[in-house]
């Protein structure tokens, strides 16, 4: 095989190493450490962050690509196929195998609509894989529990790329225009007051549009469909960050607002102590309890966000699998007779279990971490 390495793989792979680099330094800090601890006291916190963990994991697993060799030919090099498969494909083998003619429900060992069968009639046929199809198979005959857990490491990379890259204008912007003040903090309010005028799914829609005119006039820029498709991702990630600082912004600039007043900061200034050096010291420390928190929540968002563009045809490349895709094919499907609803309520389940994860991990975190937070 010859291992590929998307730049949502990169990108991934070093949120991964700022983590962990995260984490080594908070044990080394004996405020941030004891406000941790705090955190993992609480049961409803180790369970989410287990649940978080276990799909972060898949995550991982699937960001491990590579494009599997040909049969090879004697006297010629090594060739390889334009398909990119990962390490989770590999893992589910037979669940990406087993695949059947059409629709069959969860463990059914028939399909789920009467065909012609051949002693004449119409009946049920049986499947070629009998009771192995936890959630079912969809209209191709794809095992809806394979196409699931694919979808898994889309939803991560919208909320967690998205959010890194909306979190560094935020906090800098919040925190300057509500320190400096004055002509600065009128042009910040006037960005982000323009910029959410604008409706937000016409802004994402003419963006996404635009990329992928852009990625159609230059198919010399991908070798595979996968570096394509993981273009369009990126864009997509950038473009919902460039759109979805405004709300944080604006939360820091009013806590910095009251934090400037503050004893402590006025005896800073008064000792000579620089802007900068006020802000990183003494304001940035202080609303990192809100930006932990925002962090978690935007992630939440943004996973339910890509569900809803994908639905409404502006969100990922149709040949990537994500709680999107699957939602916008199980619109039709819910208006056959009988109704297939195993595919949306398989996507539904698993990004419900993701975004309640996040949300109560980011409860905890905001107890642990919020000096105000009743003890």
């Amino acid at each position: 095989m010859k291992p590929v390495i998307l730049w949502s793989d990169a990108l991934f792979f070093l949120l991964i190493a700022a983590t962990l680099g995260g984490a080594w330094w908070a044990r080394r800090q004996d405020h941030v450490r004891a406000a941790w601890s705090r955190v993992w006291a609480s049961r409803r916190a180790r369970v989410a962050a287990a649940v978080l963990a276990v799909f972060f994991a898949i995550g991982f697993v699937d960001s491990l690509h590579y494009r599997p060799q040909l049969p090879a030919e004697t006297g010629k090099p090594p060739a390889y196929s334009v398909e990119v498969l990962s390490a989770l494909d590999a893992l589910l083998l037979p669940l990406k195998t087993r695949t059947e003619k059409t629709y069959s429900e969860p463990l059914a060992t028939h399909l789920f609509a009467k065909e012609t069968i051949e002693e004449g009639g119409r009946d049920f046929p049986a499947l070629k894989h009998p009771g192995t199809h936890l959630f079912g198979t969809d209209k191709v005959g794809q095992d809806v529990l394979y196409l699931t857990l694919k979808s898994i490491r889309t939803g991560l990379l919208i909320g967690t790329l998205t959010t890194l890259i909306m979190l560094p204008a935020a906090v800098l912007l919040g925190i300057v225009a509500g320190y400096v003040g004055g002509w600065v903090d009128d042009v910040i309010q006037y960005l982000y007051t323009t910029l959410n005028s604008i409706p937000g799914v016409l802004l994402i829609a003419a963006a996404v549009l635009m990329m992928q005119v852009i990625i159609d006039t230059h198919p010399e820029w991908f070798a595979t469909a996968a570096e394509r498709a993981d273009a369009r991702l990126l864009a997509l990630c950038a473009i919902l960050g460039v759109t979805s600082w405004t709300g944080l912004c604006r939360l820091l600039r009013g806590e910095t607002l009251k934090l400037r007043e503050m004893e402590y900061v006025q005896a800073a200034r008064a000792f000579g102590v620089g802007p900068l050096a006020i802000m990183l010291r003494h304001i940035l420390p202080n609303v990192m309890h809100i930006v932990l928190i925002a962090i978690v929540m935007d992630f939440s968002g943004l996973v339910l966000a890509e569900a809803v563009l994908s639905y409404v045809g502006i969100g990922v490349d149709p040949s990537t699998i994500s709680f999107g895709t699957m939602i916008n094919a199980a619109r039709l499907e819910l208006a056959r007779e009988p109704m297939v609803w195993w595919s949306l309520a398989a996507a539904f389940v698993f990004m419900f279990v993701l975004v309640l994860a996040a949300n109560l991990f980011a409860d905890a975190v905001s107890d642990a971490f919020d000096p105000r937070a009743a003890k």
